[in-house]
């Protein structure tokens, strides 16, 4: 590649002392460019998660490095690194993760809420945009509570995309839907990929994600066993 924006150079992580030790992850080395719609798939412990969890900074390599846009990010301290999840980064999780006490649109606004650049009335603004884009402008002042399952992860996909992140990170997101609403939700985040250039990865047993993956990663026991780029 020639301009990645995120490379991972002999990743390893390891978790336990002495014999007690498992690898997650062992001597991976990757990189993304911008606009990628990547699927990292692999058996249950073959290391997808930590992967995600690694490149979202919600977890340390025990070696190798994490490089961001040419910035090696062992040398941020901790608020650096909260600064670059705010900014560059943004999770949807299969579990959803809505507040249940606010409504749509108080749910999606939250991360802009954070992260504290802008007024009220242009925080509302921009939520309301996203809301309309994953089709749930009818929705915006129900609550959690009243949605459905589908419903609920467009509100999830419309809160990680609310501050126009550079990179979604997206673990196993439709492993809590029927077929029908699990195939909406992947081609609601192809069309916004296309549309926004956002880098998607995906944590994933889906084949549905998998057959329209541009690229697929497979893992095999902490380690690449596959890198295939496909087109669609």
């Amino acid at each position: 590649m020639t301009n990645p924006i995120l490379s991972l150079k002999g990743i390893s992580k390891i978790y336990g002392k002495g014999s007690t030790q498992v690898a997650a992850l062992r001597n991976v080395s990757l990189e993304f460019e911008k606009g990628e719609f990547a699927a990292v798939v692999g058996p249950s412990g073959s290391g997808k998660t930590t992967l995600l969890n690694i490149i979202g900074c919600l977890s340390t390599p025990t070696e190798g490095e994490l490089i961001w846009r040419g910035q090696p990010m062992r040398s941020l301290n901790r608020a650096d690194l909260a600064a670059y999840r705010r900014t560059h980064v943004s999770f949807i999780f299969q579990s959803y993760n809505l507040i249940p006490v606010l409504t749509v649109a108080e749910n999606v606004e939250l991360p802009l809420l954070i992260e504290g650049s802008r007024d009220r009335k242009a925080i509302r603004k921009r939520a309301l945009e996203i809301i309309d884009m994953v089709g749930l402008s009818d929705k915006a002042n129900r609550h959690p509570t009243e949605l459905s399952g589908g419903q609920e992860q467009r509100v999830a996909i419309a809160r990680a995309l609310v501050k126009n992140p550079d990179m979604v990170l997206a673990d196993e997101p439709t492993a809590n839907l029927d077929s029908h609403t699990a195939a909406d939700i992947i081609h609601l985040m192809e069309e916004i990929n296309r549309r926004t250039m956002t880098t998607f990865l995906f944590s994933t047993h889906d084949l549905r994600i998998m057959e329209l993956a541009h690229r697929v990663i497979s893992l095999r026991d902490g380690q690449i066993e596959k890198d295939e780029w496909r087109t669609i």
